[in-house]
């Protein structure tokens, strides 16, 4: 009779459990859904219901549940940037400035991270550690180019300064960069600045496209023609077509 009983009531509790399984699941593309799934089934959703407390007000809120989602899934930067953001709404400055760094050191990918390392540097004058954080914020397509723009005069601004020194083994240490530096670089950094990283990579002997480095010296040469020419004296070596 027991038996009877309690194998329809595990079955139907199997099935609870697993229905509620894969609405945590659903959480991920569905954030609307996060607060309906129990706090211990939580694996999907919590990342969400800590990003929506992280927006709230209650920074005591944010906390707790930053914290139960790194203990749930330590790995991800996200979370610890998470987490970074719902300390510093808590009051833990210090806590989340030690976070966050931790953050940036493990996922290069997360934007947020690498800009608030990159800004923690600048407060610290570590410029090599500025522009290493930039070089990732810049070959990332979503970065938007005034975030970009806005940061390279503190970053870069000195000529062969530590920051300029730091690019330059980047750009030259990888072909990665070749294209991407001429495409969005002269974009983004004050025409002197672009010239003096150019000028020292070539130097160095980075080898970029001619077709392509003959576009851009010709559109530099309509904002600052004195920096554009810096950059065709120290590229007729390699690209002759770029002309006297």
């Amino acid at each position: 009779m027991i038996a009877k009983i309690l194998w329809p009531t595990m079955l139907i509790a199997l099935a609870l459990v697993t229905g509620l399984l894969q609405l945590d699941r659903q959480a991920d593309l569905s954030p609307a859904l996060a607060p309906l799934v129990p706090q211990p089934l939580r694996n999907y959703a919590q990342p969400r219901i800590a990003a929506l407390a992280a927006e709230g007000g209650d920074g005591a809120l944010a906390l707790t549940e930053a914290k139960r989602l790194v203990l749930r899934r330590p790995v991800p930067a996200e979370h610890l940037t998470l987490l970074a953001i719902a300390q510093t709404k808590a009051g833990e400055r210090e806590r989340a400035g030690l976070t966050i760094q931790i953050a940036g050191q493990r996922g290069w990918r997360d934007p947020v991270a690498q800009e608030a390392v990159l800004r923690l540097a600048l407060a610290a004058n570590d410029l090599p550690e500025a522009a290493r954080r930039y070089g990732a914020l810049f070959l990332r397509r979503a970065t938007p180019d005034t975030l970009l723009s806005d940061l390279a005069p503190a970053v870069l601004a000195e000529t062969d300064g530590p920051g300029q020194r730091a690019l330059v083994d980047i750009i030259s240490g990888t072909d990665r960069w070749n294209s991407i530096f001429l495409r969005r670089g002269v974009k983004v950094m004050p025409p002197a600045t672009f010239a003096d990283i150019a000028v020292a990579s070539i130097k160095r002997g980075t080898r970029f496209d001619c077709a392509l480095l003959l576009q851009t010296i010709r559109g530099m040469g309509q904002k600052d023609p004195a920096a554009a020419a810096r950059v065709a004296a120290a590229a007729r070596r390699d690209c002759p077509e770029i002309g006297p």
